[in-house]
C-alpha cells in the first residue's frame, strides 16, 4: 500500500484538521486506486465517483469553516450492497435487484452521512448474503487482496477486500452467521459484530431478521470503534433495535484491565488447520502477556437452522414464486430449504432461541471474554472450489463454524489478525463477550492488537 492508503482514520482526521491533507485529495486517491486495482479484485459493484467528490468538497469546506462533524468527517468509506442508499442502486449481488434503486437511505447510511463520511460506492457480496464463501452472485466473485487465487470469505467479501486493499478506510458489512468476522479474518483486517440490536437494521435487506447484525470492517480496532460510534444507537422505527447505555467506544480503548479469558477448546478448536492452531497458541501467549488469565470453558452449541431457513424463505417467498430464474441456482436452492418449515416448527424453534439468548450471559460465567480461532481453516482457493462444487456448502459451514454460535447468542464478537500461513494467507483471532459488553470486547481487542504488533 502507499503511505496514504495505509493511514488510520484517526491519522487521516488529524491530517485533515492540520490541513496537511484534504478530503477531496484523499477521496480522489481512493477513486484512482479503485480504478487501478478493482478490475482485478471485484470488490465494488457500484462506484459513485461524482457523488463522493461532491461530498468530499462539502466536508472540506465544512472543516475549513470550523464545522466539525467528528472523526469520520471527510473519510472515504463504502457500504455492502444490501444497505440501502437513496438514489443509488442496491443489488444484493443479485439479478433480481439489478436495477433496484431505493428512495431512502438505510438508518446506518443516514447516520454515516450525518457524521460527514464520504461514500465511495457499494460493495460486492455473496448473493443475498446467503453464503460464507463469496463465490456465488450475479457479479464476478471478489478476489482476496492478500492472494487473488483465494476467496475472501463471505458474505461481506467486497467489504473485506476493499479495506484490505486500501480502496477505502472503512466499510460496513452484515453478519448473520459470521459474514463480517470471517471475511475480515481471511483478508487480514478487523471485523466487529456488535450486540444484537445495538446497530439498527432498518433499510438493510435481511437474510434472517433474528440473526442479522451490521458492523464495521476496518484495518484497526480503533477505527472500528470510531465507525461503531457513528452507527450505534436505538432506532424506534426498527423492531430489531434495542436500547443500550450510551458509550464512547473509542475513548474506552486506552483503559487497561486484567481480564479472565475463557478458551473454548471443545468444538471451536476441533480439526484446526495446523498453521491456524499454531497461530492461535501464539496469540494466547500474547494474551497472557497482557496480564489476562486463561480458563478452559465450554459453550453449548445449537446447530439447528430452522429459524434462519424459515425467515430467509419468508423474505424471498414472493420473488421465488414469481421470478426464480433471477436467482443464482445455488442461492435459490438454499432459500428453498426453508419452504417446508411449518408455523409450529418455526414458533417452537424461535422460542427456544429466545430462551438461549436470555441465558447468554450465563455462558460467560467465571470469565469476562471468550477466545477462539475465527475460522478453523485459512481461505480456500478458487481452484479447489471449482474442482468440487458440490462441496461448497459443507466447506462454507466449516468456515463459519466458529462464528455462528455468537449470532445465536446475539453477543458482541470481533476478529483481529493474529498471523498468517507460510503461503501468506491471514489468520484471525475471535474475541466474544456477554451481551452488551461491546466496549469491553473492543478494549481488549485493541490491547491485543497493540501487543501483537509491538
Amino acid at each position: 500500500m502507499t503511505e496514504l492508503s495505509d493511514l488510520t482514520i484517526t491519522a487521516l482526521g488529524a491530517a485533515f484538521r492540520a490541513q496537511r491533507l484534504s478530503p477531496v485529495e484523499v477521496t480522489q486517491h481512493c477513486l484512482d486506486r479503485i480504478a487501478r486495482l478493482d478490475p482485478a479484485l471485484h470488490a465494488f459493484i457500484t462506484v459513485t465517483a461524482d457523488a463522493a467528490l461532491a461530498q468530499a468538497r462539502v466536508a472540506q469546506d465544512e472543516l475549513a469553516a470550523g464545522h466539525d462533524r467528528g472523526p469520520l468527517h471527510g473519510v472515504p468509506i463504502a457500504l455492502k450492497d444490501l444497505i440501502d442508499t437513496a438514489g443509488v442502486r442496491t443489488t444484493c449481488a443479485s439479478q433480481l435487484f439489478e436495477e433496484r434503486v431505493p428512495t431512502e437511505d438505510a438508518e446506518v447510511t443516514r447516520r454515516l452521512h450525518a457524521a460527514g463520511a464520504v461514500m465511495l460506492g457499494k460493495l460486492n457480496l455473496h448473493e443475498h448474503a446467503y453464503g460464507g464463501s463469496g463465490v456465488v452472485g450475479h457479479y464476478p466473485a471478489t478476489r482476496n487482496p492478500r492472494s487473488p487465487a483465494h476467496i475472501c470469505g463471505g458474505s461481506s467479501s467486497g467489504s473485506a477486500a476493499a479495506v484490505a486493499a486500501g480502496l477505502c478506510y472503512a466499510a460496513l458489512g452484515s453478519d448473520t452467521a459470521g459474514s463480517i468476522r470471517l471475511p475480515a479474518a481471511l483478508c487480514g483486517i478487523v471485523g466487529f459484530k456488535p450486540s444484537y440490536g445495538l446497530v439498527p437494521l432498518r433499510g438493510v435487506f435481511p437474510l434472517a431478521w433474528t440473526y442479522d447484525h451490521v458492523g464495521p470492517m476496518t484495518r484497526t480496532v480503533r477505527d472500528a470503534a470510531l465507525v461503531l460510534q457513528a452507527i450505534a444507537g436505538h432506532d424506534a422505527a426498527d423492531f430489531t433495535s434495542a436500547v443500550f447505555p450510551a458509550a464512547d467506544y473509542a475513548a474506552a480503548l486506552g483503559v487497561d484491565e486484567p481480564l479472565r479469558i475463557g478458551v473454548a477448546r471443545p468444538y471451536f478448536f476441533a480439526d484446526l488447520d495446523p498453521e491456524v492452531a499454531a497461530a492461535i497458541e501464539r496469540a494466547l501467549g500474547v494474551i497472557t502477556g497482557l496480564g489476562a488469565t486463561l480458563h478452559d470453558v465450554e459453550l453449548p452449541i445449537d446447530d439447528d437452522r430452522t429459524v434462519a431457513r424459515a425467515e430467509s424463505y419468508a423474505i424471498h417467498r414472493a420473488w421465488v414464486a414469481a421470478t426464480p430464474e433471477r436467482y443464482q441456482a445455488e442461492t435459490l436452492r438454499r432459500i428453498r430449504t426453508g419452504e417446508s418449515t411449518t408455523a409450529t416448527e418455526y414458533i417452537t424453534k424461535l422460542h427456544e432461541l429466545q430462551m438461549i439468548r436470555r441465558r447468554a450471559e450465563a455462558q460467560f460465567a467465571g470469565v469476562d471474554l471468550i477466545v477462539t480461532p475465527t475460522s478453523p481453516i485459512p481461505a480456500l482457493s478458487f481452484a479447489e472450489i471449482a474442482a468440487a462444487p458440490e462441496t461448497l456448502r459443507p466447506r462454507e459451514l466449516v468456515l463459519l463454524r466458529n462464528t455462528r454460535p455468537f449470532n445465536i447468542l446475539g453477543t458482541p464478537a470481533i476478529s483481529v489478525p493474529c498471523g498468517a500461513t507460510a503461503a501468506g494467507l491471514p489468520i484471525g483471532l475471535q474475541l466474544a463477550g456477554p451481551p452488551g459488553t461491546d466496549t469491553r470486547v473492543l478494549r481488549f481487542a485493541a490491547a491485543f492488537e497493540r501487543a501483537y504488533n509491538s
